[in-house]
């Protein structure tokens, strides 16, 4: 049974899935995945979204941060802040070849957001995250993923003279956010950290309004590892 629940995991991990779309990843007769995921939602390894699609939940990011990954215990000090003092979504993100990961996130418990559960994988050709993450990529990279982007090479230079990047309905309609990097000991960057929301709230200049919160929090970031 344990394999089974692995492989739900591992199911909800490639792009979040309804019952049917779990059966058919997982091969498993749909009352066995229906109980599975149910049970793994009840200690939040999986999070059931308003579209009722299983994705990966918060207690895998809590267990990874335990593991002694220090950029992750650095965000459960720091995102929580973020979050607070924004009063918005906030995302920690990794690059994994041609796709983002949220590794860590912090959000409001209630009210009209922007969920990116932990685990999820996002294009790097749009958004805030990605901007930053190709920004300071390397140059095969950048090429790779201009060829598709919702941005170009100007927008990326733009992105490195200013230390932060913004997006307004780039990666889903309604939705803005403002991005920052967050650099190792050696000034390599590492990581993106963001604050997203409905673009009716946070407006269509989200940067102009927290960008100096996202430099320090990623500063506060790099102090910590």
């Amino acid at each position: 049974m344990l394999d089974k629940a692995v492989g739900v995991l591992w199911a909800t991990a490639a792009e979040p899935c309804g019952l049917a779309e779990l059966c058919e990843r997982t091969g498993l007769p749909r009352a066995t995945a229906h109980r599975l995921a149910v049970g793994l939602e009840t200690h939040g390894l999986l999070h059931r979204g308003a579209d009722g699609r299983w994705r990966p939940g918060p207690t895998l990011g809590e267990l990874a941060a335990r593991s002694g990954d220090a950029l992750l215990e650095a965000a459960a000090a720091v995102l929580p802040r973020l979050r607070d003092l924004t009063g918005e979504s906030v995302q920690l993100y990794r690059r994994d070849g041609m796709q983002r990961v949220c590794v860590a996130a912090s959000e409001q418990s209630s009210g009209l957001r922007d969920t990116v559960p932990v685990g999820s994988r996002l294009p790097m050709t749009a958004g805030s995250g990605a901007k930053v993450l190709v920004a300071w990529a390397d140059p095969a990279t950048q090429r790779a993923v201009l060829t598709e982007a919702a941005f170009t090479e100007r927008t990326l230079l733009d992105v490195r003279r200013r230390g932060w990047a913004q997006s307004v309905a780039e990666r889903e309609s309604g939705v803005a956010s403002v991005s920052a990097p967050v650099r190792n000991g050696t000034g390599q960057v590492i990581a993106a950290v963001s604050v997203s929301g409905p673009v009716d709230r946070i407006g269509r200049r989200p940067g102009a309004r927290w960008a100096a919160n996202l430099l320090a929090a990623a500063d506060a970031l790099q102090h910590r590892i």
